[in-house]
């Protein structure tokens, strides 16, 4: 956050009232996505998610990681140490963001982030759980199983109950148990 003089003062007295500029999770983390999944991508890995947590003194960048469909196999530690060298070398010389932060690099566990439709047609099938952006007839939130996919949207089963939602009304979504 930065404290910025009021536009339009010219009495070299400082603010008048503050003037906040803010830099949010969501921007950061757009930005984040765009810098780092070609890299992902270029190492042979599914950029799944990244979080940003902001913190007083030390932020954290979260990037979650799996192979890609159709690859055998699970993220290892070494995939992790292998992504992470990589990525802390492109945050070093592209410094997206001002201030310090920690690089955390981790598969995505079984509450795994559906971000793309690519997420979702891989996980066709599965329980998902979704978050609109905004509510409709009063409800935000559904679980239920992942039944199709399309270039529109998803079709989740919610007890026996066919529900369509655009990609563009998904706020969130992920996997669940």
């Amino acid at each position: 956050m930065f404290l910025c003089p009021w536009p339009g003062r010219d009495d070299n007295r400082g603010p008048s009232r503050p003037f906040f500029i803010m830099t949010t999770a969501s921007v950061v983390r757009e930005k984040m996505i765009a810098l780092l999944e070609p890299l992902v991508e270029q190492l042979g890995y599914e950029l799944v998610d990244i979080e940003w947590v902001s913190a007083p003194r030390s932020a954290i960048l979260r990037v979650f990681l799996d192979l890609p469909a159709g690859r055998e196999g699970h993220v290892g530690i070494e995939d992790c140490e292998r992504v992470s060298r990589e990525v802390s070398a492109l945050l070093d010389v592209e410094d997206p963001v001002a201030g310090a932060y920690n690089l955390e690099v981790s598969s995505p566990g079984f509450d795994r982030v559906l971000r793309k439709p690519t997420h979702f047609e891989r996980f066709k099938g599965a329980r998902v759980w979704v978050e609109l952006n905004v509510a409709r007839d009063g409800r935000r939130r559904y679980t239920g199983n992942l039944s199709g996919v399309n270039a529109q949207g998803i079709t989740l089963d919610v007890d026996g109950q066919v529900v369509s939602i655009g990609f563009g009304e998904v706020g969130k979504a992920r996997l669940v148990a």
